[in-house]
């Protein structure tokens, strides 16, 4: 079950992923949602309301959906301390039923491969975004296995063709190797967008930090 998989590192994920947005790959994520002030915006898979503050912080009306309580337990601590008008809720996106047509944009950081059920997620997003609605997103890349220390997507003794949610166990991994990921191929994820109306109209592939290399 999702929801008890992020409850048990919840002060792990808090420490470890602040309200800091320099790095290249949400500079990116912010560059091709574009537009935000004025706009109503679900974040998808908000957890502790990271990205969801961002998005306030640059006039947006939020609405951050998450599974995990203890996620959204801190969010809504931070929420109090210092309002910025954020809303969050607790439910699983493939089963939420939000007001149709709702909302101009929906992002998700890193939050897809959490997700059980990605088509009946898709079709959420597709039913709660306004004609013309945009979502934005990032994700690791599906293309790179699992090896050593590092986790990848897939697994080492599988391949990349070989779908389904795993546990991690390279050394290097920090959140992966606590609460798991669904592997799915590029193409699964385009035809479930497509499927659903949502088509792709800009791929951005940020260079990773110096550290990284």
């Amino acid at each position: 079950m999702s929801e008890a998989r992020y409850d048990a590192v919840a002060g792990f994920y808090t420490e470890g992923w602040t309200d800091t947005y320099d790095d290249p790959i949400l500079v990116s994520l912010f560059e091709l949602l574009g537009q935000t002030r004025g706009n109503r915006i679900l974040d998808v898979a908000c957890g502790h309301g990271r990205i969801s503050r961002e998005l306030a912080r640059r006039g947006a009306e939020v609405v951050g959906v998450d599974i995990s309580g203890k996620l959204l337990e801190v969010a809504r601590t931070i929420e109090r301390q210092d309002p910025l008008g954020v809303e969050y809720v607790q439910a699983d996106i493939a089963c939420w039923d939000p007001a149709s047509s709702s909302f101009d944009a929906a992002t998700c950081c890193f939050g897809l491969s959490d997700i059980d059920d990605l088509s009946a997620c898709v079709g959420v997003l597709s039913r709660a975004l306004r004609e013309g609605g945009r979502l934005a997103f990032c994700m690791l890349h599906p293309c790179f296995a699992g090896g050593g220390a590092i986790s990848g997507s897939w697994p080492p003794d599988r391949t990349y063709y070989d779908e389904g949610w795993w546990l991690p166990a390279g050394a290097a991994s920090s959140l992966r190797r606590r609460v798991g990921a669904n592997h799915r191929t590029l193409s699964t994820y385009l035809n479930a967008f497509a499927a659903n109306g949502l088509l792709l109209d800009k791929l951005a592939e940020p260079a990773p930090p110096e550290t990284w290399t």
